[in-house]
């Protein structure tokens, strides 16, 4: 018998290290993980719920958790061709060069024109 507390334990765990990952990674395949580690977190919070209460979501939960399933494997799908394409077009996918506002911006030394 598993106790009551230990899956809410596990959810605490699974969207802390996802939270960890979209905030403390910079590349974009990392962060990526830490997304589908909170939505791990989220369906096993739903099925835990309707496991433990009884009336409509007892019988839904699943339900949810599999069209939850469905919905991440799709974003996958998107984000990881997005990434593709972002890599073969500048050859990284590092997040931080990527949202730097310093990063576009060109310096007196950068810019083209006579030489002092």
């Amino acid at each position: 018998m598993i106790r009551p507390a230990l899956p809410y334990v596990l959810v605490a765990v699974l969207a802390g290290l996802g939270v960890y990952g979209i905030l403390a990674r910079r590349h974009a395949v990392l962060v990526l993980v830490g997304v589908e580690l909170l939505l791990g977190a989220a369906g096993l919070l739903l099925v835990t719920v309707g496991q433990t209460t009884e009336g409509d979501l007892h019988a839904s939960a699943p339900v949810l958790t599999l069209f939850l399933i469905t919905i991440a494997a799709a974003e996958v799908v998107v984000a990881l061709a997005v990434l593709v394409a972002l890599h073969r077009a500048r050859g990284h996918v590092d997040l931080a060069a990527d949202l730097d506002p310093r990063a576009g911006v060109a310096t007196s030394d950068d810019a083209p024109g006579e030489a002092p």
